[in-house]
């Protein structure tokens, strides 16, 4: 058995936009987001470089990385912490390009590199509001409550 749960893969696999940090060369920290996050096995995630040249220099000095995965909506999601590796050629960089290429066919020619993070550690984030007693009911209620009032005043000022 692998580091990721069965409940880490699916958070994965249902919020497609996570956030990557890594250390820049100053030791200042770099926050990237990432719509090309997935499972690639129990022990390892995997993201596309398609327009990361900060994430990838980055992580050639330092092969540190962290991933954030949250569900904006139920406040919960997971934090990775692990080593990445950059594939730029190779059987196996070829075979995630492949897999890009099924997931969402308009990725597979704008992929410049593929990162595979090997993660060391895996924890959940929960947001302070449960903290409160609140459900996770009342936290969808709060957000998708939210998220409508900003999209209909955005659709009807326009």
């Amino acid at each position: 058995m692998g580091i990721l749960s069965e409940d880490m893969k699916r958070m994965i696999r249902e919020q497609w936009l996570s956030y990557v940090a890594t250390v820049c060369p100053d030791g200042t920290p770099n926050l990237s987001p990432k719509g090309t996050t997935a499972v690639w096995d129990d022990d390892h995630l995997v993201f596309a470089d398609k327009r990361s040249p900060g994430t990838t220099a980055n992580l050639r000095l330092n092969p540190s990385v962290e991933i954030n995965v949250v569900d904006a909506i139920v406040r919960k999601g997971y934090r990775f912490k692990g080593t990445a590796t950059i594939l730029e050629s190779g059987s196996l960089f070829d075979e995630l390009l492949t897999f890009y290429e099924h997931r969402n066919p308009s990725n597979h020619n704008r992929i410049q590199a593929v990162v595979l993070v090997k993660v060391v550690r895996a924890l959940p984030l929960v947001s302070p509001e449960y903290d409160t007693g609140m459900t996770e009911e009342e936290v969808r209620s709060k957000w998708q409550k939210y998220y409508r009032a900003i999209y209909f005043r955005e659709q009807s000022d326009s």
